[in-house]
């Protein structure tokens, strides 16, 4: 058929603005919903309702989609306060809000470079409450306070991940194996341990995590004031 008795192709509608940002937004509400597993290029592309390949024009790996992915959520931790103390308190709960608002932050926190501008950002205003801290020490500081975090949050998330796979909740847990414990302590083995069970505080999550922010704060102003 010739040109001019072939008909018009329909139109195609143009492609939808994109940008890095974009791409970023749409892994991490992947990620809220359904965990890491559900992040990839591929499925990205489809909630964007793009072609993958475009992506590849923005982000070239999926390890560069993550590290995206955490530097935006570091936009959320903003420490603040008066003097040092108030600052790291502030970036210790900032950082666990963070990672409780994005369970899949638990699993990469600690474990990939902190050099996007909002990381950056994060150390800036930390290191600048710290001005006044002997400069030896400031990084071993801030590292300490990073670990308390990353372990506490971790041990949270795999907690809640453990009651959702298992429908047990504390109270649950404890009705279920608490009669192994009692038979276990009643043969005298373990007598530190059954009286810390039997007779301690048994604080729940959001008491123990300030209760050993509150020793590590405390253990750092003793050093610092030296």
């Amino acid at each position: 058929m010739l040109v001019w008795e072939r008909p018009e192709p329909p139109n195609r509608p143009a492609l939808a603005p994109l940008s890095r940002e974009q791409i970023v937004r749409a892994a991490i509400r992947l990620a809220d919903a359904d965990g890491l597993e559900a992040v990839s290029l591929r499925k990205v592309a489809a909630a964007l309702d793009a072609g993958p390949m475009r992506l590849y024009g923005y982000i070239a790996t999926k390890d560069e989609l993550l590290d995206l992915m955490v530097d935006a959520v570091y936009a959320e931790i903003r420490p603040a306060g008066d003097g040092w103390r108030e600052v790291l308190r502030s970036l210790a709960e900032t950082t666990r809000q963070a990672a409780h608002q994005h369970e899949w932050l638990a699993d990469l926190i600690g474990g990939r470079p902190q050099l996007g501008p909002h990381a950056l950002a994060r150390g800036e205003a930390v290191l600048a409450a710290l001005g006044g801290v002997d400069v030896d020490i400031v990084m071993p500081v801030v590292a300490a306070v990073d670990a308390y975090v990353i372990g506490a949050v971790r041990r949270e998330i795999t907690e809640r991940r453990t009651e959702r796979a298992t429908g047990m909740d504390k109270q649950q847990w404890q009705a279920a194996f608490g009669p192994y414990l009692e038979r276990t302590f009643a043969t005298g083995r373990f007598p530190a341990l059954a009286t810390v069970v039997r007779d301690g505080a048994h604080l729940d999550a959001n008491q123990t995590f300030h209760s050993g922010l509150d020793f590590l704060l405390d253990g750092i102003e003793a050093r610092v004031s030296r």
